[in-house]
């Protein structure tokens, strides 16, 4: 149990909490600029632990007042209603999880079937039959470590899954929270997620472009050569209509992209002429699609097949996006109109090409001496340096 009294530094804003009555000034930990503390300015807060859960209630500019509510507060937890109102929120995670799969994954996340479903299973299995009060920083720690020795379909689960798994309890906490389902600290903020690398950068040489497109089957040779020239992703080409392309002004049309933005994607001949040659069946709206009309679940296999009779290893249908990015960026497009190109809504993505264009630097620093140039060696002097010399050799 304290009282304490927030003062806020006048040149940079930064608050401090004061415990000590008798102090006249403090140093910002911020500035490092002297802060007075004045008596006709003072702003009193209470807090008082219950457990874990640390509450703070504003008073105002009265001490005694400060002390006043202090003294109910501990009259309450001595009554224990602080612990009343938390067995009130007895929230088997379980449950809340479900709860949270159906009101929030579903209605805001496409790919909740492939990323929370897989995980909130996971976490369900491990957590059952604790409430969300339960659950302490130390139980995901060792949940964390006991990710890593699991295995599944025949390989130890990678660091990058076990963060997904402990990104979506996080999310699940904030979500309660919000809810008012739950009033403590997330405690998954006191758990730290394993060190990713998220650079990986699989592209195919123009050879093995040409060994896949032979390999391809009829319906897949369109779909790779969609993806190749226009950097879309695998859903947005399954989920392409007829209505979204404009065929005479080169555009398509993409409604519902992953940023959840439109998007107009730029067509060139390659994409066109598949475009044309693509035969438009009666029962479908959709462009790729199985010979009754039904719009194509997945294209794993037959892409998977095609790969393999290629030779090519390492490699998914994603990587043919960073094919994509790789050849505009080695032809000399900046990385400006390469960002514009994938969507992304900053430049940090698309950075990660900026390696493969090795003559990029030059070409900088020979444009900038050719403009200055001019500036520091004019023809005239050049003319006069170049008589000096000759006079000076004979």
């Amino acid at each position: 149990m304290a009282i304490f009294n927030r003062v806020y530094c006048p040149h940079c804003s930064k608050e401090q909490n004061i415990y000590d009555e008798n102090l006249k000034s403090v140093d910002c930990p911020r500035c490092h600029k002297s802060v007075s503390i004045k008596a006709n300015e003072r702003n009193y807060f209470i807090e008082i632990y219950v457990g874990r859960i640390r509450k703070r209630k504003k008073i105002g500019p009265s001490r005694v007042l400060a002390e006043t509510v202090e003294k109910k507060w501990l009259v309450e937890k001595a009554e224990n209603k602080f612990l009343d109102k938390k067995k009130q929120l007895n929230i088997r995670f379980e449950d809340f999880a479900d709860e949270y799969l159906e009101v929030h994954s579903k209605v805001n996340n496409k790919s909740w079937i492939k990323s929370d479903l897989a995980s909130i299973k996971t976490l369900k299995v491990y957590f059952a039959g604790k409430s969300l009060h339960e659950i302490t920083p130390h139980m995901i720690d060792l949940f964390k470590q006991g990710m890593l020795k699991r295995v599944v379909k025949g390989k130890v689960l990678k660091q990058t899954s076990v963060n997904r798994k402990l990104a979506c309890l996080k999310s699940i906490y904030n979500k309660a929270i919000a809810w008012g389902k739950f009033t403590g600290p997330n405690p998954v903020e006191q758990v730290r997620l394993f060190k990713e690398n998220n650079q990986r950068l699989r592209f195919l040489e123009k050879e093995e472009i040409a060994k896949l497109l032979v390999n391809c089957k009829d319906h897949l040779h369109g779909i790779v050569i969609m993806a190749l020239n226009t950097g879309m992703r695998r859903e947005e080409i399954l989920g392409l209509k007829w209505r979204d392309i404009d065929i005479k002004r080169s555009i398509l049309y993409l409604h519902n992209t992953k940023n959840g933005d439109k998007k107009e994607v730029p067509l060139n001949e390659q994409v066109k002429t598949v475009l044309i040659q693509t035969r438009k069946n009666p029962q479908s709206e959709y462009i790729f699609c199985k010979e009754d009309g039904s719009r194509f679940g997945d294209i794993k296999t037959s892409f998977f097949t095609a790969i393999k009779k290629s030779g090519i290893k390492d490699f998914k249908f994603h990587d043919l996006r960073h094919t994509f990015a790789s050849h505009l960026v080695m032809s000399g497009v900046d990385l400006n109109t390469v960002r514009e190109l994938l969507g992304h809504k900053s430049l940090q993505m698309t950075l990660r090409y900026s390696h493969l264009s090795p003559t990029h630097k030059q070409r900088a620093v020979d444009g900038l001496s050719k403009q200055m140039d001019t500036i520091w060696t004019p023809s005239d002097r050049i003319e006069k340096v170049s008589t000096e010399h000759v006079t000076t050799n004979i």
